[in-house]
């Protein structure tokens, strides 16, 4: 009876168009960050024109972090070791064995390599503007997991990232991988980040921490790490050579993230605003 309740999981990888579900999740997300955060500094007092450029520097920061990301810290032996590897690290394509060419897109992307790109973006985009890093960090991290929370979906619809098998009642098979049941970890990531976001916004619009202490950026690297760290316990390894590691590559690399999190999050509720 318990087997009826599972859910079945296949969906086509292309939404409309040739469009992939995986790619109009990024654009989403990405879109749903771009209209809060032009709230946000609206709201604030901010101009046009120091908000205008801040989504391109967010979008390539993030998107060669990540791929960035992926390729160093999960797949260096493939990446790094050839001029074939290193080519398609930094282009979205495919080198095949005869030498032609095939467009994939980034096929692997990192979340801590995201995070990181990210900030170096904003540190950029920061040396442009007149702006304080800890003002911009703060309202780039109350929109931040909203973006997340579509990547995630994304996974989902691409049947990646899978969880550990189980029995819960919850589990999802994912007929493109096998016939097992297993955690949909990618959704529960996707769930916590949407909570965070609806925490985030609720501290902010009521006023009751505010923006340029660091304090949304020391939460929300501190809650999405965190979580991060503890979903890992449901989902299957990326790569062959974490099955030896005591903790898996996730979690590996989130641990300094919460701790500059907790830093934050801690001197976020004492410190001076920056404007």
């Amino acid at each position: 009876m318990q087997e009826l309740m599972y859910i079945y999981w296949n969906p086509d990888i292309y939404a409309f168009g040739g469009i992939r579900w995986y790619s109009l999740c990024w654009m989403l997300g990405l879109w749903a960050a771009f209209v809060i955060v032009g709230r946000l500094y609206k709201h604030q007092g901010k101009s046009d024109k120091e908000f205008e450029p801040l989504f391109v520097y967010c979008f390539i920061g993030i998107l060669f972090g990540a791929r960035l990301g992926h390729c160093i810290f999960y797949q260096p032996d493939y990446y790094l070791t050839s001029v074939k590897g290193f080519i398609e690290m930094v282009l979205p394509i495919e080198i095949t064995p005869d030498g032609s060419i095939d467009f994939v897109g980034y096929e692997g992307l990192a979340s801590h390599g995201g995070t990181l790109g990210l900030m170096i973006a904003l540190w950029l985009y920061v040396k442009r503007t007149s702006l304080g890093f800890l003002w911009v960090l703060d309202n780039i991290a109350i929109a931040t997991p909203i973006t997340a929370f579509f990547i995630r979906m994304g996974n989902l619809m691409n049947s990646e990232i899978i969880g550990k098998v189980t029995d819960v009642p919850w589990a999802f098979v994912f007929e493109r991988v096998d016939a097992y049941p297993r955690h949909p970890g990618q959704l529960y990531e996707a769930l916590a980040y949407l909570v965070l976001f609806i925490i985030g916004l609720w501290i902010y619009r009521k006023g009751k921490q505010e923006v340029g202490t660091g304090f949304y950026f020391g939460l929300c690297l501190t809650y999405i790490f965190t979580a991060r760290f503890l979903i890992e316990y449901t989902k299957e390894i990326q790569e062959s050579f974490e099955a030896s590691l005591p903790l898996d590559m996730g979690q590996i690399l989130s641990i300094p993230f919460i701790i500059i999190g907790i830093i934050y999050l801690l001197k976020g509720q004492h410190g001076n605003k920056e404007k």
